[in-house]
């Protein structure tokens, strides 16, 4: 490793002990340059008669320079902005210095000459050694002219940064060395910053926003905040609400960590940022017990909950993770994303495309890997696709999880866990119901302590001897989450992007939300709390509106709701109707009975199923009524009081407690 390698990897405090090192050796000689130029002098002369000027000026100087921040810049941040530091702090610490002489005059004085002189090689000094450290260390430009600046102030799009800190400054320093986005002004909450000049920007309250925008028009707001709580992140996002501009973000300090701030790395505000949903941290010592060193396989595994399972179970270093899924390119993605990005590690991964549905395979995966812990995401989710198509919906979910869940009883699984969906609480579309099936497929199973090899459909094997069941089972239901595949998120996003119109089933429709990795890691952790056949229902939060998510998403891409009342307005927002088998609401439980678990957010609920052998009859009629396509028969079937199927002409009342996620506004309103 060479000495620039050394250098960029040391700790940033020590980089920051050697650039002060550096500038107070810079500082001592170009005040005995200055002397020995102005008076010719043997420069050891020089430092005897004017020791008290060696001693105080370069250091009144260095402590005005920590005073003004600049040593929280490391090199590679360093351009034609920090020049106006430098001046200030030189400045403030030769005043700083003469103000001390005057209190205690020393003989003789230093000429007035040699102390201009000074304060221009000073700042000519100081500045060229960051120049010259940032090519070195960073390939920085040697030349940066404030027309430069200017220039692309003029041509970039102009952008305020929220947070003048670290990540703020880091951001402001990306963009310079870019063109299409010009960093303006920074905003702050901060009294002690604001008014100061950081990175070459001042610094504002946010209630400068507005004057800030009449200068700039096309102004947007990049939120710089990674360290700041999901709740205060609300706040900032309900403030910039309030006017017509743009507000982006950059990534979280998890994501930060992983490398520096890019231009490229800027993106639209997080939607849990939104929502304002509080993460709860999780309880290690559960995760630890339940996953390290076990050997797991995560159905549909390429897929937003699957996936994000893999990711969170990673962090734990099982001995082996296997995903299986039924697409291969889902299965390619989560394959660069895991292997490619390095985050397997030492464990064992494992790619592995097919179908639930066949069960021999299955069971021959669960044996050949040694499986301990099934985690079954693997599912049919889009609610008109499955209404549709309800035969190929009722295989895949219901008789896909018995054949998983029946191979994990063979293959001697120690825990099985289905992912299910509040769908699911008295079903009002046919999605619902295959997977409130398959809820009570698995808590029938769990009730069972052994099964005939005819039970677990052996006919061909009918002198097996009896199956014992060791299998824990265990069910994790909760409501839609953020941003996975298919979501209203997604599609409102790319609607905006595309000029509207922004489509809305109907002006009361509310759902549960919940962010993907909170999910995935909620349903790690339920498993851990399973005492066996639990169905655990995740706190969701209070229900939001759809119709006030999409508003607000407007509102923060910087435009505004056209309607009636606002023909000037930017996007559109279209009714469509709600769809077939779509309720208004939907529930978490189906008899409002629940207890609490050890963790804050999961909770038990109570509930009876059927016993397996009257279940597995009634599945037999469902399949059979889906065949033949006899909606009667089928509405009968359904019509079982642990099924609960109300099928949705109309769509039930939404719930007393809704919470508005912003208020309807457009422009001059």
């Amino acid at each position: 490793m060479d000495l620039r390698e050394r250098l960029i990897r040391l700790p940033r405090s020590v980089k920051r002990a050697l650039l002060a090192a550096a500038d107070l050796a810079l500082l001592e000689l170009g005040l005995a340059a200055c002397l020995w130029l102005h008076l010719g002098w043997p420069v050891a002369q020089l430092v005897a008669t004017w020791l008290p000027a060696f001693l105080v000026l370069p250091v009144a100087v260095l402590l005005a320079l920590e005073r003004l921040g600049l040593y929280s810049v490391v090199t590679r941040y360093s351009g034609t902005e920090v020049a106006w530091v430098l001046g200030r702090g030189v400045s403030v610490g030769l005043l700083v210095g003469l103000f001390v002489f005057f209190l205690v005059p020393t003989e003789p004085l230093l000429p007035r000459g040699v102390l201009l002189a000074w304060w221009v090689v000073a700042i000519f000094a100081l500045f060229s050694l960051r120049l010259l450290a940032g090519h070195w260390l960073h390939g920085a430009p040697l030349t940066a002219s404030f027309a430069s600046r200017a220039a692309r102030r003029l041509s970039g799009r102009p952008v305020a940064v929220y947070g003048a800190g670290a990540a703020g400054r880091e951001l402001v320093a990306a963009l310079n060395r870019g063109g299409q986005l010009a960093p303006v002004a920074f905003l702050d909450d901060d009294a002690a910053l604001q008014g100061h000049v950081v990175s070459g920007l001042k610094v504002y309250p946010p209630a400068e926003l507005p004057r800030l925008m009449e200068v700039y028009p096309a102004l947007e707001v990049l939120l710089a905040l990674p360290s700041a709580g999901r709740r205060r992140r609300q706040e900032i996002i309900r403030f910039l609400e309030r006017f017509d501009v743009r507000v982006r973000s950059v990534p979280s300090l998890e994501e930060l960590a992983q490398g520096r701030v890019r231009v490229d790395a800027i993106r639209e505000v997080d939607v849990a940022d939104i929502l304002g949903r509080e993460a709860v941290p999780p309880d290690e010592a559960l995760l630890e017990g339940s996953i390290r060193g076990r050997s797991i396989l995560v159905t549909g595994g390429g897929g937003s909950i699957g996936g994000e399972l893999a990711r969170q179970v990673l962090k734990y270093r099982p001995t082996r993770v296997v995903l299986l899924d039924h697409s291969e390119y889902a299965l390619y993605r989560i394959h660069g994303e895991l292997v490619e990005a390095g985050l397997a590690g030492d464990v064992q991964l494992e790619f592995l495309l097919g179908s639930v549905l066949d069960e021999a395979w299955v069971h021959r995966v669960m044996v050949e890997h040694q499986i301990q812990t099934v985690y079954h995401a693997a599912a049919y989710k889009h609610v008109p696709l499955v209404e549709v198509n309800a035969p190929q919906g009722f295989r895949n979910n219901v008789r896909g999880t018995l054949c998983v869940a029946r191979a994990a009883i063979r293959a001697g699984v120690e825990q099985f866990v289905l992912v299910s969906t509040d769908k699911a609480v008295r079903p009002g579309n046919l999605m619902g119901v295959t997977k409130r099936l398959a809820e009570l497929a698995v808590l029938a199973l769990a009730r069972e302590a052994a099964f005939s090899p005819t039970a677990l459909g052996l006919e061909e094997h009918s002198g097996a001897p009896t199956v014992i069941n060791r299998t824990r089972f265990t069910l994790v239901r909760f409501g839609n989450v953020l941003d996975s595949s298919g979501s209203v998120i997604p599609r409102f996003r790319s609607q905006i992007r595309r000029g509207g119109p922004v489509t809305v089933t109907h002006p009361e429709v509310t759902r549960y939300f919940m962010t993907i990795p909170e999910a995935a890691e909620l349903v790690l952790q339920a498993n851990a709390l399973s005492r066996g056949g639990d169905l655990f229902v995740l706190d969701m939060g209070p229900p939001v509106k759809i119709d006030d998510l999409a508003r607000r998403l407007i509102h923060l891409s910087g435009l505004t709701v056209r309607d009636r009342d606002h023909p000037d307005g930017d996007i559109e927002i279209v009714y469509t109707g709600i769809r077939p088998g779509e309720k208004l609401c939907e529930e978490l439980l189906v008899d409002d009975a629940a207890e609490p678990t050890r963790h804050p957010k999961i909770f038990r609920a109570i509930e009876e199923p059927p016993r397996w052998e009257e279940l597995a009859r009634l599945l037999d009629e469902i399949e059979a009524c889906l065949a033949a396509g006899d909606r009667a028969a089928l509405a009968a079937r359904l019509a079982h009081p642990a099924i609960g199927y109300r099928p949705q002409g109309g769509a039930h009342r939404p719930p007393a407690e809704v919470i508005p996620v912003g208020r309807r506004r457009s422009k001059g309103g």
